[in-house]
């Protein structure tokens, strides 16, 4: 149940900050204008929340597995969101990135 709740919260977590930066980049870049900007540093204040919820009370552990999720989770919004097509190496290198999460983050330790 532990790794299920952590899971939840890493997806919740990125698609704040990759939804988040996504909404930025609409306002800004695309110049959708100021709002899309706002709704998205909304959301990446959301997202800095996030990471307390998790079962680990250790910072830069929770951090450092996070961004296997950012990665993957960024290449997936980019498929979604603007019709990006990850290549054999982008889903390698996510899959790499995956797994690393999964030994920082679910790992068994002593005490």
């Amino acid at each position: 149940m532990l790794i299920a709740r952590s899971a939840a919260l890493f997806v919740l977590a990125a698609i704040l900050e990759i939804g988040g930066a996504w909404l930025v980049w609409q306002g800004v870049r695309d110049q959708r204008g100021w709002m899309w900007a706002v709704g998205g540093v909304l959301a990446l204040g959301a997202y800095g929340f996030v990471a307390t919820f998790q079962p680990d009370a250790h910072f830069g552990r929770v951090l450092a597995a996070y961004g296997g999720i950012f990665v993957a989770g960024s290449l997936l919004w980019g498929a979604v969101a603007d019709g990006y097509r990850p290549d054999r190496w982008d889903i390698a290198g996510a899959l790499i990135c995956l797994a690393g999460m999964a030994v920082i983050m679910w790992a068994p330790r002593n005490g």
